[in-house]
């Protein structure tokens, strides 16, 4: 079968691909495009391991066509990190929780609170459990995962405040 060319817009960057109509996102971004962040577990939608964010929303991208994708935004564990090696806030509270432990579930985690605290920059612990629901771990029993998340949400808030000297200076002009 005659491949199809998409455009994906991942993490910033612009790629123009050919690909089988069959191809599951996340075999695109690991064999095609080198993204390696995102997990293929279970490979029928039940573990979390491949979720990525396309246009803000979390979707496992197991299950996802990549044709399915053309044109849209996505976002992998990749693209949090900011230019050099600075961590999200919500990376940086996965590793000061503990909240790492083989990693493989690490990324469709980080992805599923990051589109949590999008939404609800204040959940509660229940809330976060039920958003983060769909995405299993074999190893922390999930306490720490939660407290990450927590933590991640106190950090962004704190990051979002502007500093006392930036107010004092809008406040002088």
């Amino acid at each position: 079968m005659d491949k199809i060319n998409i455009t994906l817009y991942i993490n910033g960057d612009k790629y123009s691909i050919a690909v089988e109509p069959w191809r599951t996102l996340a075999e695109v971004l690991r064999e095609d495009l080198n993204l390696i962040g995102t997990k293929i577990g279970c490979e029928t939608g039940d573990c979390g391991a491949c979720t990525v964010l396309i246009n803000g929303q979390s979707v496992t991208s197991c299950l996802t066509l990549a044709v399915e994708s053309d044109g849209k935004e996505i976002t992998t564990i990749e693209g949090l990190s900011t230019k050099g090696d600075v961590l999200h806030p919500i990376q940086e509270a996965f590793v000061e929780q503990g909240a790492i432990q083989c990693g493989y579930c690490t990324p469709g985690m980080i992805l599923s609170a990051k589109y949590l605290l999008d939404k609800n920059p204040e959940p509660t612990e229940s809330q976060i459990r039920q958003a983060l629901s769909g995405n299993l771990c074999r190893c922390t029993g999930y306490n720490r995962i939660v407290k990450a998340v927590m933590a991640a949400s106190k950090k962004m808030k704190l990051e979002s405040r502007p500093s006392r000297a930036s107010v004092s200076n809008e406040e002088s002009d």
